[in-house]
């Protein structure tokens, strides 16, 4: 759902050669010129379908999300994306208790590394309004230890829009904000430390000493996924395979004559075009549709064999899987800032080949990231796709950059690459949000601003606010949504709080 908006700018919309088997080329007829297109940027992803065929999901997601051409986080309003007259609300924008409560976990696992002095940094991706880390920034201002420790707040922010919003949010709207090397920068109005945007985490810095907490909410939901099916060997009987292929540039024919497969391979699930509403201009008719590709392309043939969980599945047609490979990129970051690169270390030493200059230098692991999202704890995300208008859920493939569109994170797809990705770190969780939130208290917390509420209104705002955040029947946010935490690796010493552990003063 929430901040897509953290994602890197749009890529150019590529297909490889091998995505589509076709004995001839499709032909347009000229409806296609004069149809119209739900939004702008149907028309345009259009366009260039029509010219290097379907796209993987991943293409599409990141187009109509964070186009700069009409995307969904990069050229709206935020009041048309957050919040009750948006698409959709997130828990910190249902009550300011959930940040609160984030606000006082990163406290505890602050003590209980050692009441680090100086070196805390704030880093949160995809911020969305800025709600989560304003209501964590008041809190903080109420431990004079702990706020005295930060010396910088990082948001990993992509949209020009909501960069605004979290600036006139966190540091008010007098605040001077300006251009750096790697973003912007201003400076937080809870206490005197800068508040900095950057649009891709590999522009924050890695340095020795520094203690970096990282925030991700409702934001690995967004990240671009690839879908892939599992497809039997195929049948001695089979008619002989086309001998030509469908490229960027036209027709070509192949060299050698494919072969049958003979054990299972992966597709991948592409996004097309439809004919019914593109050929036939039949109104009512989506205008883009998935379908199997006809034969391997690069994706399908490598990134279902990054995991044992995927690789387990291929021998089962008919199988589906989702796999975000640009999430397990950010789990490793998260994972590397907070343990250093370990691995990359002892084999450098190995080797007698130096580090680069991008690895951490960390030696001592330090900080943690909070990961909160929908999603599975341990199945395989399959036929997960959805999409979100008015609060209410639509066809993802519809109104491009008008719709919300997203996916279930695969936690324990993120846990394995944050392992893999340091030495340094263990990974607890994921718990379900509504026992989390009240193991830190929520309850409590509830009573106490209920009795400081002014009229009956604003208790019932309250109560109803902190009762959807817990409530776990029926597919509610308490159970869908799961929390995950890395942390140094302490050898199953210590758990952190709400998951297993608890306070260490």
């Amino acid at each position: 759902m929430n901040i897509a908006a953290r994602r890197a700018a749009s890529h150019t919309l590529r297909r490889p050669c091998s995505t589509i088997i076709s004995t001839c080329p499709r032909r347009w007829n000229s409806t296609f010129e004069t149809r119209k297109w739900s939004t702008p940027l149907a028309q345009t992803l259009a366009s260039a379908m029509k010219v290097t065929g379907p796209i993987p999901i991943s293409a599409f997601m990141r187009q109509v999300l964070t186009s700069p051409e009409g995307g969904y986080y990069t050229s709206r309003e935020s009041g048309k994306v957050f919040g009750k007259h948006g698409d959709f609300v997130t828990s910190p924008e249902i009550s300011q208790v959930f940040g609160e409560l984030v606000g006082v976990w990163t406290i505890a696992e602050w003590m209980s590394q050692g009441r680090k002095k100086s070196g805390v940094q704030l880093m949160e991706v995809g911020p969305g309004k800025g709600t989560l880390m304003d209501d964590m920034l008041r809190t903080f201002r109420n431990f004079k230890m702990f706020s005295s420790s930060v010396e910088a707040i990082y948001l990993v922010e992509a949209s020009p829009t909501l960069r605004k919003v979290q600036k006139q949010l966190l540091c008010g709207e007098e605040a001077a904000i300006e251009e750096t090397d790697i973003g912007h920068r201003s400076v937080c109005k809870y206490f005197d430390v800068p508040v900095i945007w950057v649009e891709d985490i590999r522009l924050l810095p890695h340095e020795e000493g520094k203690t970096p907490f990282i925030f991700a909410h409702e934001f690995f939901d967004a990240l671009p996924i690839h879908a892939f099916e599992s497809v039997p060997p195929s049948p001695d009987n089979q008619p002989d395979q086309p001998q030509e292929i469908m490229t960027p540039t036209g027709p070509q024919k192949l060299h050698q004559p494919l072969k049958h497969a003979n054990t299972p391979q992966w597709r991948e699930l592409m996004v097309t075009l439809n004919p019914k509403a593109v050929e036939e201009n039949i109104e009512g008719e989506p205008e883009f549709q998935l379908s199997r590709a006809k034969a391997s392309t690069p994706s399908s043939l490598v990134i279902p064999e990054i995991s044992p969980r995927y690789r387990a599945l291929k021998s089962q047609a008919g199988s589906t899987i989702e796999v975000s490979p640009e999430s397990r990129i950010y789990a490793a970051d998260f994972a590397r800032r907070i343990g250093g690169d370990v691995r990359s270390a002892s084999s450098a030493k190995k080797t007698s080949v130096s580090k680069t200059a991008s690895t951490p230098k960390k030696t001592t692991p330090s900080g943690a990231a909070l990961i909160m999202d929908y999603g599975t704890q341990s199945t395989v995300p399959i036929n997960s796709l959805r999409g979100i208008q008015n609060h209410e859920k639509v066809a993802p493939l519809s109104a491009p950059g008008q719709v919300d569109v997203s996916a279930d994170v695969d936690f324990t797809s993120l846990a394995e690459a944050a392992i893999e990705g340091s030495d340094g770190v263990e990974v607890h969780g994921p718990v379900e949000q509504g026992d989390f939130l009240n193991v830190m208290g929520i309850e409590e917390r509830m009573r106490q601003l209920l009795r400081g509420a002014a009229d009956e209104e604003r208790k019932k705002t309250l109560e109803t606010g902190w009762k959807r955040l817990v409530e776990k029947s029926g597919g509610s946010m308490g159970q869908i949504y799961k929390v995950m935490a890395i942390v140094p690796e302490n050898g199953g010493r210590r758990r952190p709080v709400g998951f297993g552990g608890g306070i260490e003063v």
